[in-house]
């Protein structure tokens, strides 16, 4: 997620030259391709260009108007999961409590296990938006619980399984009554549409056609402007022609840095800071020692 508001020149280009020297050896072509072969051969009427552009700036439009949308549904998805992973340590430590099963140090420890395993489900749920195998949520595991989703394919759905599992034995050794059974559990099953979400969102391709046929209008529409003006200005053609296809180019490459937004890019959604900043507050809930730190921003522009 990027932090500046304001852009930085070099990451401007850095971006971006790429497409300004394609831009700029297409028009270059084009240009020469008028004034040796087709200038004696036809005319290219001005109207087409202004056509292709009304249609180009359609498809624009909508392409970044979904990827947008994409984006900011996923950002909302993960704003909902720190606000519930925080209601759920704050339930658990309250909640839960001794019985005549439970003494205070099996009390603690169930706590401490229920906040830990929802800080692997975080984790687990992360690495699997970004196809990442750091297997960072292993570290909040105990050793039989590793052992009992080792062979899951979805690890963290498996997780919350594991939490389901301590939630339902401390309710029935009287550790929590059934109205707070019943709130905890409706945690849970937010976290499950959470993750739902979010893999329905990685899972789901956005339209090939829309992006294919764009950039190849976004071309087309360079080639036909950059004749039509040959035919008119002469050399000028080439300038006006690169300004007119960067500028297009530009904003068709903004919308689509943002189709997918787990990836790990600075555009994308910025789930390993929520997941760190979750695993803070969670962790200052138990009154834990060892906090880790915030996630550290990459030279101020933008945290992943």
């Amino acid at each position: 997620m990027l932090l500046k508001k304001n852009v930085n020149i070099n990451q401007v280009i850095e971006g971006t030259w790429e497409n300004f020297l394609f831009i700029l050896i297409t028009c270059i072509l084009t240009y020469f391709l008028n004034k040796f072969v087709f200038h004696n051969l036809f005319d290219v009427p001005g109207l087409l260009p202004t056509i292709l552009g009304t249609a180009l700036s359609f498809f624009i439009g909508f392409n970044n108007n979904q990827a947008y949308d994409r984006w900011w549904e996923a950002r909302k998805i993960w704003g909902a999961l720190v606000n519930d992973s925080r209601s759920w340590a704050r339930q658990v430590f309250h909640y839960v409590s001794k019985s005549e099963e439970l003494n205070d140090d099996k009390v603690q420890s169930a706590k401490k296990r229920m906040i830990h395993n929802h800080i692997a489900f975080l984790y687990a749920l992360k690495e699997n938006l970004r196809n990442e195998q750091d297997q960072t949520y292993l570290g909040y595991l105990d050793s039989n619980d590793v052992e009992k989703i080792k062979s899951e394919s979805n690890k963290a759905n498996a997780i919350l399984g594991l939490n389901n599992g301590v939630l339902n034995n401390i309710h029935k050794l009287d550790g929590i009554d059934g109205f707070q059974f019943l709130a905890l559990n409706e945690m849970l099953v937010n976290f499950s549409n959470e993750m739902g979400k979010s893999e329905r969102i990685k899972n789901t391709v956005f339209p090939t056609t829309y992006s294919y046929y764009t950039r190849m209008f976004i071309w087309v529409f360079i080639f036909s402007a950059t004749l039509s003006m040959s035919q008119t200005i002469g050399p000028w053609a080439i300038l006006i022609g690169l300004l007119i296809g960067y500028v297009f180019l530009t904003t068709y490459k903004i919308g689509a840095s943002l189709v997918n937004p787990f990836e790990n890019i600075p555009t994308g959604v910025s789930i390993t800071q929520i997941t760190r900043t979750i695993e803070i507050n969670m962790l200052e809930t138990l009154k834990e020692a060892e906090i880790p730190k915030p996630a550290e921003s990459v030279d101020g522009i933008y945290i992943m």
